[in-house]
């Protein structure tokens, strides 16, 4: 088992910046993908930011890209979203979602994560 748990998100203005962060704990090594997705009132979940635990591979969502940057500390076990020039329209809880399998995935399915944590708001005011 994997516990995911953020942190970071709040109440920033348009053009701001925030960090979240993602700490997993329990069997971590098995990770093979982790990925940031975000929920506005209203909205679907969607697909924010993501990468391979191996390294290889980065994707981000075309709406972030430029903006956005996913990272992670490995001696801390620990995923972050690095946001800057926020916008209104980044409203949401954000989510950290990790996947413990291989196989073909495609980043921006919820399907392809069996991890996820419990979010966290962020609020960005115009």
């Amino acid at each position: 088992q994997v516990q995911l748990i953020e942190s970071g998100g709040g109440l920033v203005q348009a053009g701001g910046s925030l960090r979240l962060s993602c700490a997993a704990s329990g069997r971590t090594s098995s990770m093979s993908l982790m990925s940031w997705f975000r929920q506005a009132p209203g909205k679907e979940r969607e697909f924010v930011a993501g990468f391979t635990w191996s390294g290889g591979d980065t994707d981000y969502a075309d709406s972030v890209k430029g903006r956005f940057t996913i990272s992670r500390d490995n001696t801390k076990n620990t995923v972050y979203l690095q946001m800057n020039s926020l916008k209104p329209e980044d409203t949401a809880v954000y989510y950290c979602a990790g996947r413990s399998y291989g196989g073909i995935y495609a980043y921006a399915s919820l399907t392809t994560y069996n991890y996820w944590g419990q979010g966290t708001q962020v609020t960005v005011s115009s």
